[in-house]
């Protein structure tokens, strides 16, 4: 079964972006090929900075959704706790 993986990128401009993949290496690289969306398309280079797996899609969804309702010092934060 494949795994379900959440993740942020930082892009050129200094924002971050948040999505969820099954394959995470081919959808970092999509972004940065500017196919993988329209937010990123114009914000290239993307970096990534965060990822944590997730049990399924839904749940994947879910914690999206979630991180994407922080502010961004709770998502800088949530990075920094990933790097320590």
């Amino acid at each position: 079964m494949k795994q379900a993986t959440v993740y942020m990128l930082r892009c050129a401009d200094g924002t971050l972006y948040t999505g969820w993949t099954y394959d995470l290496a081919k959808r970092v690289a999509a972004h940065n090929n500017g196919t993988g969306a329209k937010y990123t398309r114009a914000r290239r280079p993307v970096t990534l900075v965060y990822a944590e797996t997730a049990a399924d899609k839904p749940a994947a969804l879910r914690r999206e959704r979630a991180i994407k309702r922080l502010c961004r010092d709770a998502k800088l934060a949530l990075i920094a706790s990933k790097e320590s």
